[in-house]
């Protein structure tokens, strides 16, 4: 089989419990670095393509971003299967015609996510769950596409378009994930603390973990599920 492309957008912001899920049902995988210059994949030699999240917008004038938007686009023409989390999301949103603006506030930590729409089921629960959430923009949902996802500081948390799934949220978070963003994200949770109530600080954001995550993880078993299924041969 050929492998799923992950493109990593930042360093500390790996593909988590993305790639441990795929290589638990050993499909393979190998990740673009786009923070280092990668190239990109060319679609004849992938089955799917992840995206994974970042600090940037995908409003600035970077380089890659063009030609990043390109490929989604294409992916979904071909129907080679998209799937983005946060930064990922918001891209496949603007390359398929949606807006990425800025959010009420900022949303950093964990905070219930509602379910909702015809679609909700086939992708995962069906009722409201905790995810994790560490964003300042927002997506628009593209036409066509349907809205599966809320939240109570955030109206767009996900949206599904036939094979592929864009999120807001993040469902690949794992212990080492959180503890790394919490350090380098020490002083934009500092600044917007009072800001929002939506974002937490450290500590409460390590309370409860293995529980937190083990809950978080049997979200993500489904929606990789579901999305790996549609993975070109």
């Amino acid at each position: 089989m050929k492998p799923v492309a992950i493109c990593q957008y930042a360093p500390h912001e790996g593909p988590g419990y993305f790639a441990t899920y795929l290589t638990a049902h050993r499909i393979p995988w190998r990740l673009v670095k786009i923070d280092e210059g990668d190239a990109l994949p060319e679609l004849s030699d992938i089955s799917g393509l992840g995206l994974m999240g970042g600090p940037m917008s995908v409003n600035d004038d970077l380089a890659w971003i063009p030609p990043m938007l390109d490929l989604v686009r294409e992916s979904v023409v071909r129907d080679v299967p998209v799937i983005g989390h946060c930064l990922g999301g918001q891209l496949m949103s603007k390359a398929l015609g949606g807006k990425v603006t800025r959010n009420a506030v900022k949303e950093i930590g964990w905070g219930r996510v509602e379910v909702r729409g015809t679609l909700a089921a086939e992708w995962g629960p069906s009722e409201s769950f905790v995810g994790y959430h560490w964003h300042g923009e927002t997506f628009s949902v593209p036409a066509g596409a349907e809205r599966i996802w809320s939240s109570a500081h955030c109206e767009n948390q996900a949206f599904v378009l036939r094979s592929h799934f864009a999120m807001q949220c993040h469902i690949e978070m794992t212990e080492d994930l959180i503890t790394s963003w919490c350090e380098t994200g020490a002083r934009e949770i500092e600044a917007n603390l009072a800001r929002s109530p939506a974002v937490q600080t450290p500590q409460v954001m390590r309370e409860d973990m293995d529980s937190r995550l083990s809950a978080l993880h049997a979200v993500a078993d489904r929606i990789y599920r579901r999305w790996t299924a549609g993975l070109v041969a």
